[in-house]
Protein backbone atom coordinates (compact mmCIF):
# COMPACT_ATOMS: atom_id res chain seq x y z
CA UNK A 1 0.00 0.00 0.00
CA UNK A 2 1.17 3.01 -1.05
CA UNK A 3 1.59 6.52 1.40
CA UNK A 4 0.03 9.47 0.55
CA UNK A 5 3.19 11.57 -0.05
CA UNK A 6 1.19 14.87 1.02
CA UNK A 7 0.43 13.46 4.56
CA UNK A 8 2.21 14.45 7.42
CA UNK A 9 4.49 12.08 9.53
CA UNK A 10 3.68 11.51 13.08
CA UNK A 11 4.08 8.95 15.38
CA UNK A 12 2.37 8.73 18.96
CA UNK A 13 3.99 7.49 22.15
CA UNK A 14 5.23 4.28 22.91
CA UNK A 15 4.93 2.02 25.71
CA UNK A 16 7.67 2.23 27.07
CA UNK A 17 7.99 5.98 27.23
CA UNK A 18 4.42 6.68 28.65
CA UNK A 19 5.66 4.17 31.33
CA UNK A 20 9.03 6.28 31.98
CA UNK A 21 6.97 9.32 32.08
CA UNK A 22 4.85 8.10 34.87
CA UNK A 23 7.63 7.04 36.53
CA UNK A 24 9.63 10.01 37.11
CA UNK A 25 6.03 12.01 37.69
CA UNK A 26 6.04 9.67 40.93
CA UNK A 27 9.47 10.15 41.50
CA UNK A 28 9.00 13.76 41.89
CA UNK A 29 5.60 13.84 43.67
CA UNK A 30 7.55 11.49 45.96
CA UNK A 31 10.65 13.97 46.27
CA UNK A 32 8.24 17.14 46.52
CA UNK A 33 6.32 15.32 49.41
CA UNK A 34 9.55 14.14 51.07
CA UNK A 35 11.45 17.93 50.90
CA UNK A 36 8.13 20.09 50.75
CA UNK A 37 5.80 19.35 53.31
CA UNK A 38 7.22 19.41 56.21
CA UNK A 39 8.67 23.13 55.20
CA UNK A 40 4.03 23.51 54.35
CA UNK A 41 3.61 22.16 58.19
CA UNK A 42 5.92 23.99 59.19
CA UNK A 43 4.75 27.01 57.99
CA UNK A 44 0.99 26.26 59.20
CA UNK A 45 2.51 25.40 62.63
CA UNK A 46 4.11 28.05 63.12
CA UNK A 47 1.35 30.41 61.69
CA UNK A 48 -1.05 28.70 64.03
CA UNK A 49 1.59 29.17 66.93
CA UNK A 50 1.37 33.00 66.39
CA UNK A 51 -2.39 33.16 65.93
CA UNK A 52 -2.31 31.41 69.50
CA UNK A 53 0.09 33.59 70.94
CA UNK A 54 -1.55 36.88 69.63
CA UNK A 55 -5.34 35.67 71.51
CA UNK A 56 -3.43 34.80 74.63
CA UNK A 57 -1.17 38.09 74.40
CA UNK A 58 -4.59 40.36 73.58
CA UNK A 59 -6.19 38.62 76.37
CA UNK A 60 -3.78 38.90 79.12
CA UNK A 61 -2.96 42.89 78.67
CA UNK A 62 -6.83 43.61 78.51
CA UNK A 63 -6.96 42.06 81.81
CA UNK A 64 -4.10 43.57 83.05
CA UNK A 65 -5.30 47.21 81.85
CA UNK A 66 -8.56 46.35 84.08
CA UNK A 67 -6.94 44.92 86.91
CA UNK A 68 -5.08 48.30 87.34
CA UNK A 69 -7.99 50.01 88.12
CA UNK A 70 -9.41 47.86 89.97
CA UNK A 71 -10.81 49.58 93.90
CA UNK A 72 -8.09 49.09 96.53
CA UNK A 73 -8.56 46.16 98.06
CA UNK A 74 -12.04 44.82 96.28
CA UNK A 75 -10.12 41.35 94.68
CA UNK A 76 -11.84 38.14 95.59
CA UNK A 77 -10.66 35.20 93.99
CA UNK A 78 -12.83 31.88 94.93
CA UNK A 79 -10.51 29.42 93.40
CA UNK A 80 -7.89 29.46 90.63
CA UNK A 81 -9.70 29.52 87.81
CA UNK A 82 -11.13 32.99 88.31
CA UNK A 83 -11.53 36.19 89.99
CA UNK A 84 -13.39 39.57 90.74
CA UNK A 85 -13.22 42.71 91.53
CA UNK A 86 -14.39 46.23 91.36
CA UNK A 87 -13.38 48.58 88.39
CA UNK A 88 -12.89 52.42 89.20
CA UNK A 89 -13.46 54.71 86.32
CA UNK A 90 -12.00 57.46 88.12
CA UNK A 91 -10.89 59.00 91.29
CA UNK A 92 -9.27 61.67 93.00
CA UNK A 93 -9.40 63.74 96.73
CA UNK A 94 -12.07 65.38 98.57
CA UNK A 95 -11.69 67.85 100.85
CA UNK A 96 -10.90 66.39 104.56
CA UNK A 97 -11.05 70.07 106.18
CA UNK A 98 -13.01 73.10 105.92
CA UNK A 99 -11.75 76.63 104.14
CA UNK A 100 -10.63 78.85 106.32
CA UNK A 101 -9.74 81.17 103.25
CA UNK A 102 -13.23 81.33 101.63
CA UNK A 103 -16.60 80.38 102.28
CA UNK A 104 -19.05 77.51 101.32
CA UNK A 105 -16.31 74.82 101.62
CA UNK A 106 -17.96 71.56 102.29
CA UNK A 107 -15.56 69.15 103.78
CA UNK A 108 -16.69 65.37 104.16
CA UNK A 109 -17.60 64.00 107.49
CA UNK A 110 -16.07 60.79 108.25
CA UNK A 111 -17.64 60.98 111.87
CA UNK A 112 -21.30 61.11 110.73
CA UNK A 113 -23.44 60.29 107.85
CA UNK A 114 -22.73 62.77 104.81
CA UNK A 115 -24.37 63.15 101.97
CA UNK A 116 -22.36 65.69 100.23
CA UNK A 117 -18.51 66.57 99.74
CA UNK A 118 -16.52 68.78 97.72
CA UNK A 119 -13.76 67.51 95.04
CA UNK A 120 -10.53 68.73 94.78
CA UNK A 121 -9.30 66.99 92.02
CA UNK A 122 -10.72 67.40 87.97
CA UNK A 123 -13.33 64.65 86.62
CA UNK A 124 -13.47 64.10 82.97
CA UNK A 125 -15.75 63.05 82.00
CA UNK A 126 -18.06 63.87 85.36
CA UNK A 127 -19.53 61.59 87.35
CA UNK A 128 -23.14 60.54 86.31
CA UNK A 129 -26.64 59.92 88.35
CA UNK A 130 -26.39 56.28 89.27
CA UNK A 131 -22.65 55.90 89.40
CA UNK A 132 -20.99 54.88 92.60
CA UNK A 133 -18.38 56.73 95.16
CA UNK A 134 -15.82 54.55 97.10
CA UNK A 135 -13.95 55.58 99.89
CA UNK A 136 -12.04 53.65 102.45
CA UNK A 137 -12.14 50.18 101.66
CA UNK A 138 -9.86 47.90 103.40
CA UNK A 139 -11.61 45.03 102.89
CA UNK A 140 -13.00 43.50 99.88
CA UNK A 141 -16.38 42.53 100.92
CA UNK A 142 -16.86 46.10 102.08
CA UNK A 143 -17.41 47.41 98.90
CA UNK A 144 -19.30 44.99 97.72
CA UNK A 145 -22.06 44.87 100.68
CA UNK A 146 -22.03 48.61 100.34
CA UNK A 147 -20.37 49.82 104.01
CA UNK A 148 -17.80 51.83 101.93
CA UNK A 149 -19.81 52.52 99.11
CA UNK A 150 -22.41 55.08 98.14
CA UNK A 151 -24.97 56.02 95.13
CA UNK A 152 -24.09 59.45 93.51
CA UNK A 153 -27.00 61.59 92.69
CA UNK A 154 -25.56 65.00 91.08
CA UNK A 155 -22.29 66.62 89.74
CA UNK A 156 -22.30 70.14 90.81
CA UNK A 157 -20.45 73.53 91.02
CA UNK A 158 -19.51 74.20 94.57
CA UNK A 159 -21.93 77.22 95.19
CA UNK A 160 -21.06 80.69 95.80
CA UNK A 161 -19.56 82.71 97.46
CA UNK A 162 -16.76 79.60 97.55
CA UNK A 163 -17.21 78.74 94.07
CA UNK A 164 -14.44 77.59 92.20
CA UNK A 165 -11.69 78.32 94.86
CA UNK A 166 -13.35 75.84 97.26
CA UNK A 167 -13.00 73.13 94.37
CA UNK A 168 -13.46 71.87 91.06
CA UNK A 169 -17.21 70.05 92.09
CA UNK A 170 -19.10 68.93 94.60
CA UNK A 171 -20.64 65.03 94.86
CA UNK A 172 -23.75 64.49 96.08
CA UNK A 173 -25.22 61.37 97.28
CA UNK A 174 -29.30 60.03 97.05
CA UNK A 175 -28.48 59.33 101.10
CA UNK A 176 -26.15 60.21 103.60
CA UNK A 177 -23.05 57.66 104.11
CA UNK A 178 -20.95 57.44 107.04
CA UNK A 179 -18.01 56.38 105.24
CA UNK A 180 -15.36 54.62 107.51
CA UNK A 181 -11.56 56.18 108.02
CA UNK A 182 -9.83 56.36 105.12
CA UNK A 183 -6.11 57.06 103.89
CA UNK A 184 -5.16 60.24 104.80
CA UNK A 185 -4.29 61.18 101.68
CA UNK A 186 -7.90 61.62 101.36
CA UNK A 187 -9.10 59.58 98.14
CA UNK A 188 -11.89 58.28 96.30
CA UNK A 189 -13.09 56.16 93.18
CA UNK A 190 -15.84 56.12 91.30
CA UNK A 191 -16.86 53.08 89.53
CA UNK A 192 -19.22 52.98 86.61
CA UNK A 193 -23.18 51.95 86.93
CA UNK A 194 -22.92 49.63 84.79
CA UNK A 195 -20.17 48.04 84.80
CA UNK A 196 -20.30 47.19 89.10
CA UNK A 197 -18.41 44.26 89.23
CA UNK A 198 -15.99 42.00 86.81
CA UNK A 199 -15.33 38.38 87.34
CA UNK A 200 -12.78 36.81 84.69
CA UNK A 201 -13.32 33.18 84.63
CA UNK A 202 -11.46 30.09 82.91
CA UNK A 203 -14.54 27.99 82.18
CA UNK A 204 -13.81 24.12 81.11
CA UNK A 205 -9.87 24.15 80.79
CA UNK A 206 -8.33 20.83 79.45
CA UNK A 207 -7.04 18.99 76.35
CA UNK A 208 -8.60 16.47 73.69
CA UNK A 209 -7.53 15.63 70.43
CA UNK A 210 -4.64 17.97 70.79
CA UNK A 211 -7.11 20.65 71.43
CA UNK A 212 -7.94 22.85 73.85
CA UNK A 213 -11.15 22.65 75.40
CA UNK A 214 -11.85 25.56 77.49
CA UNK A 215 -12.88 29.34 77.14
CA UNK A 216 -11.58 32.53 79.03
CA UNK A 217 -14.86 34.89 79.88
CA UNK A 218 -15.37 38.18 80.99
CA UNK A 219 -17.88 38.21 83.19
CA UNK A 220 -20.02 42.03 84.27
CA UNK A 221 -22.64 41.47 87.13
CA UNK A 222 -23.80 43.43 90.13
CA UNK A 223 -22.88 43.54 93.70
CA UNK A 224 -22.57 40.51 95.74
CA UNK A 225 -22.30 40.74 99.81
CA UNK A 226 -21.45 37.22 100.27
CA UNK A 227 -18.26 36.12 99.22
CA UNK A 228 -18.02 34.01 95.93
CA UNK A 229 -18.00 30.26 97.33
CA UNK A 230 -17.27 29.65 93.09
CA UNK A 231 -16.83 30.63 89.50
CA UNK A 232 -19.86 31.75 88.24
CA UNK A 233 -19.68 29.30 85.30
CA UNK A 234 -22.27 31.09 82.95
CA UNK A 235 -22.80 34.25 80.86
CA UNK A 236 -20.11 36.60 79.70
CA UNK A 237 -18.20 37.46 76.64
CA UNK A 238 -15.23 35.13 75.60
CA UNK A 239 -12.14 36.31 75.42
CA UNK A 240 -9.82 33.50 74.85
CA UNK A 241 -10.47 30.06 73.49
CA UNK A 242 -8.63 26.60 72.97
CA UNK A 243 -7.51 27.15 76.73
CA UNK A 244 -5.95 23.99 78.28
CA UNK A 245 -4.90 25.48 81.07
CA UNK A 246 -4.80 28.83 83.12
CA UNK A 247 -4.14 30.28 87.06
CA UNK A 248 -4.85 33.01 88.77
CA UNK A 249 -2.81 33.72 91.71
CA UNK A 250 -3.50 36.98 93.98
CA UNK A 251 -1.08 37.87 96.91
CA UNK A 252 -2.55 41.49 98.44
CA UNK A 253 0.28 41.99 100.33
CA UNK A 254 3.05 41.84 97.77
CA UNK A 255 4.77 45.01 99.27
CA UNK A 256 3.30 47.35 101.74
CA UNK A 257 0.87 49.24 99.34
CA UNK A 258 0.30 47.14 96.41
CA UNK A 259 -1.08 43.53 95.39
CA UNK A 260 0.21 41.29 93.15
CA UNK A 261 -1.91 39.32 90.51
CA UNK A 262 -0.50 36.82 88.57
CA UNK A 263 -2.54 35.09 85.50
CA UNK A 264 -1.39 32.34 83.04
CA UNK A 265 -3.33 31.53 80.48
CA UNK A 266 -2.23 28.35 78.19
CA UNK A 267 -3.50 27.54 74.50
CA UNK A 268 -3.45 24.28 72.49
CA UNK A 269 -5.00 23.89 69.11
CA UNK A 270 -3.80 21.12 66.56
CA UNK A 271 -1.21 20.06 69.00
CA UNK A 272 0.72 23.62 68.88
CA UNK A 273 1.05 24.91 72.36
CA UNK A 274 1.26 28.63 73.61
CA UNK A 275 1.34 29.61 77.52
CA UNK A 276 1.88 33.21 78.52
CA UNK A 277 1.85 34.41 82.21
CA UNK A 278 1.55 38.29 83.14
CA UNK A 279 2.21 39.79 86.92
CA UNK A 280 0.15 43.13 87.85
CA UNK A 281 0.84 45.32 90.87
CA UNK A 282 -2.67 46.12 92.23
CA UNK A 283 -2.55 49.68 94.63
CA UNK A 284 -4.41 48.83 97.83
CA UNK A 285 -4.48 52.32 99.61
CA UNK A 286 -8.06 52.80 100.19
Amino acid sequence: MRMNPNAKNGRGFTLVELVLVIAITGIIAVSVAVFFRPTLEGYFDARRRATLSDNADTALRRMVREVRRAVPNSIRLPNDQCFEFVPSRMGGLYRQADDIDNAGADPLDLTAPDDRFDVLSPLVPAPAAGDFVVIGNQVADDVYGGATRATLSAWQTPPVPGGANVGVGRLVLTAPQQFPPAYAGGRFFIVDQNERAIFYECRGAGEAGGNGTGELVRIVRDFNAAPPAACPGVGGVRLASRVAACEFVYDPAATEQFGFVWMRLELLEAGERVALAFGVHVSNVP
